[in-house]
């Protein structure tokens, strides 16, 4: 079971002084069949650039999608239970339904077979922050362990994030929308 995750969310009330608007746990949380026991928690999403710092709005009320909206950002903490006993048995059509299901079927890696089947790219720029555990980021041609502490700046190349080892990992993921084509197939 995923540890909780706190979101504290800062706001002004009406003299301009800032205050805690929520301190609640994510109201916006997925998990896939396809992918046993893997937990996104949804924190925020923006949709304009600049941002908006004002207003009550809590984007992530609306349907989770991997991708943010155009100009758009999304911030996710993602759980990673070790893949081993299930990864060998997802198809191509578990991975379709997987990232279909948050409207990102088109960020699959298509041709030949992939490296893992859960390899991706999205047209953004991804900051990858692991906070407990380990993972392997999976490359069309390297991969690198990854552990607590350590990021990675993804730009909008193929890639997937593999857990081999016997604890779960977590990483946040803030995804930032980019110029790149969501594909090159």
């Amino acid at each position: 079971m995923a540890d909780s995750i706190r979101r504290v969310v800062t706001g002004n009330d009406v003299h301009g002084k800032s205050v805690i608007v929520t301190d609640a746990p994510p109201t916006s949380v997925r998990s896939s069949p396809q992918r046993p026991g893997v937990v996104i928690n949804n924190l925020w999403m923006t949709d304009v650039m600049p941002a908006a710092t004002a207003g009550a709005d809590d984007a992530t009320t609306a349907p989770m999608a991997l991708e943010p909206k155009p100009n758009g950002t999304n911030f996710r903490v993602v759980e990673f239970p070790p893949e081993t006993d299930y990864i060998s048995k997802v198809d191509s059509a578990a991975a379709q339904k997987a990232f279909g299901d948050m409207g990102a079927g088109h960020a699959l890696v298509g041709g030949e077979k992939p490296r893992h089947p859960f390899m991706h790219r999205t047209k953004t720029i991804d900051y990858a922050i692991v906070l407990s555990g380990e993972i392997y980021l999976v490359l069309d041609k390297d991969e690198v362990l990854m552990k607590a502490g350590e990021v990675c700046i993804q730009r909008a190349t193929n890639h997937a994030w593999s857990n081999r080892s016997d604890k779960p990992a977590k990483v946040a993921f803030i995804l930032i929308d980019g110029d790149a084509p969501a594909s090159h197939h």
